[in-house]
C-alpha cells in the first residue's frame, strides 16, 4: 500500500515538476497568463523559466523580424493620376505584453498593420504627383521622360524640373506608422517600408506606351532624314570625285595625244626632209585608202594633181 501511495505521489511529483518548467529558446518571447489575465512581464531571455503548473499559461511570441505585405491598390496622386502601389514592411515585436493586450496575437497584428499602413501610403500618396512618385533621382529629364507634353499652342511648357521624392515619400510613411505605434502602444516596431512596385492604371499606362512609341518613332525618323542627308553627301562626293578623276584622265589623254600629234608631225617633218617626192607618195596613197572604195564614184580631170599616181 505504501508503495503505491509512494508511486502515486512520485507521479504526481513529476507531473507539477514538469508542469512548472518551461524553455524559451533564442527566437522566442513568452508571458505568462493566469486565468487569461497576464502575469509579470515578458520574457525575453533564453533558457529555462518557470510557471506555476495548471492555473498558469505560457504564450509564446516570435522575436524574429516579421514580414507585412501589402496588397497592391489604386490611388489618387496629387495631379487626379491613378497608380498602382504595391507596398510591403518589416516589423517585429518589441514588447510582448503590449503585443498581447492590443493584438492577442500575429494573425490580428497582420490585420492592423493593414490598416495603419495602407492608410499612412495612401495619404502619403496622395499628397505627391505622378512624377514625384516614380522618380527617386534629381536627373534632369525630357518632356517624353516625364510624361509631360508642351501644350498644343506651343507657347507653355509644364514644369520639367520636378524632383524626385519616393525616398521622401518612405521615409515619411515609416515615420507617420512609427508614430501611430507609439501612440497606440501595441508592442510593435516597424523597422523599414518599401514600395515594392509601382505601375500604372491601364489608362495612364496606355496614355505612356503610346507617348515612348511616338517619341521612338520621332527618333526613328531623325536617325532616317539623318542617314538620307548623310546618303546624299555621300553620294554627291562621289559624283564630285568621279568628275574630278575623269577630268584629270581628260587633262592626261589630251595631253598623251599632244605629245603623241607632236611625236608624229615630227616624224612626218623628218621624212618630208630626207625625201619629199616618197612622203609626197605615201600621203596620197593614204589619202586614196580613206576616200577610194568599190562604190565610190566621183569625175576630175586628168590634170588633177588627185590623179597624180594613179594609171589609167
Amino acid at each position: 500500500m505504501k508503495q503505491t501511495f509512494f508511486l502515486v505521489l512520485l507521479i504526481v511529483l513529476l507531473i507539477v515538476g514538469f508542469g512548472s518548467i518551461f524553455i524559451i529558446n533564442e527566437t522566442e518571447q513568452a508571458i505568462v497568463t493566469q486565468f487569461g489575465k497576464p502575469v509579470g512581464g515578458a520574457i525575453t531571455d533564453a533558457g529555462i523559466h518557470f510557471k506555476i503548473p495548471i492555473i498558469q499559461t505560457v504564450l509564446k511570441f516570435e522575436k524574429r523580424i516579421l514580414e507585412w505585405d501589402g496588397s497592391p491598390k489604386e490611388i489618387p496622386t496629387r495631379d487626379n493620376k491613378y497608380i498602382k502601389i504595391d507596398a510591403f514592411a518589416r516589423w517585429r515585436i518589441s514588447d510582448a505584453l503590449q503585443f498581447y493586450k492590443s493584438a492577442k496575437n500575429e494573425v490580428l497584428a497582420q490585420s492592423l498593420l493593414d490598416d495603419i499602413l495602407d492608410g499612412a501610403i495612401r495619404d502619403e500618396v496622395a499628397n505627391r504627383t505622378m512624377v514625384e512618385i516614380i522618380r527617386s533621382s534629381d536627373r534632369e529629364m525630357d518632356a517624353i521622360e516625364t510624361g509631360l507634353l508642351i501644350q498644343n499652342n506651343g507657347k507653355k511648357r509644364e514644369e520639367l524640373s520636378i524632383v524626385g521624392a519616393r525616398l521622401k515619400i518612405i521615409e515619411k510613411i515609416l515615420h507617420s506608422v512609427s508614430e501611430k505605434l507609439l501612440e497606440l502602444n501595441m508592442g510593435i516596431e516597424i523597422i523599414d517600408v518599401h514600395l515594392k512596385r509601382m505601375n500604372y492604371t491601364q489608362t495612364v499606362q496606355e496614355q505612356v506606351f503610346n507617348r515612348m512609341i511616338s517619341h521612338q518613332e520621332e527618333i526613328a525618323e531623325k536617325y532616317r532624314a539623318q542617314g538620307q542627308g548623310k546618303k546624299q553627301e555621300i553620294l554627291g562626293s562621289q559624283v564630285q570625285r568621279k568628275k574630278e578623276i575623269m577630268s584629270q584622265a581628260y587633262l592626261e589623254a589630251q595631253k598623251i595625244k599632244g605629245d603623241a600629234d607632236a611625236e608624229v608631225t615630227n616624224i612626218y617633218a623628218k621624212a618630208y626632209g630626207k625625201s619629199p617626192e616618197f612622203y609626197n607618195f605615201i600621203k596620197t596613197l593614204e589619202t586614196y585608202s580613206n576616200t577610194i572604195d568599190s562604190s565610190t564614184f566621183f569625175i576630175l580631170s586628168t590634170d588633177n594633181p588627185y590623179l597624180k599616181y594613179l594609171e589609167k
